[in-house]
């Protein structure tokens, strides 16, 4: 696949811009979205907010609040380099395993809530049995996760990248 450099910079914007909104539309908001796949398609996988702020052509403001979402929701790193005075921040190698592997205590914690809800509105109810189904699904989900995430590895090193 050719570098990004060698790619028209309108077909690189288009696509940041398309999958931005196909992210957007799965819960992220709309700017941390265009500032993770900027992120995603730029050569090191690391930017200045400066340097995302001109690829993507908003304000400096815009930036900041984004990137620390993206900082706490943990799909972005913030980085300094000794000496420099601005940040840089990166997405990590593998960086969809990490938040999988955390995700078990958010599951713990639906499940948990969903049992609140059943008991609150009888196991009987319409209501309460449609929780029942969403704790059931969460449960299969956090008990499959560690599974999946242990055939994704052995996958990583059978697979070789197709950079």
């Amino acid at each position: 696949m050719p570098d990004q450099a060698e790619l028209p910079p309108a077909a690189v914007a288009r696509f940041v811009e398309r999958f931005a909104l196909i992210f957007s539309e799965a819960g992220v908001p709309r700017m941390p979205a265009r500032i993770f796949v900027g992120l995603l398609v730029s050569p090191q996988g690391q930017l200045t907010a400066a340097e995302l702020s001109e690829q993507l052509k908003v304000s400096p403001a815009a930036i900041s609040g984004a990137v620390r979402y993206l900082t706490q929701v943990g799909l972005v790193v913030r980085e300094r380099e000794p000496g420099q005075r601005r940040d840089h921040y990166r997405v990590q190698n593998d960086l969809w395993y990490e938040p999988m592997t955390n995700r078990e205590e958010q599951l713990t914690r639906w499940i948990d809530a969903l049992g609140e809800g059943i008991a609150a509105l009888g196991e009987a109810s319409s209501a309460g049995q449609r929780l029942e189904e969403t704790r059931q699904f969460f449960e299969f989900m956090r008990a499959e996760l560690p599974q999946l995430l242990i055939k994704w590895r052995a996958y990583q090193q059978q697979t070789p990248p197709s950079l």
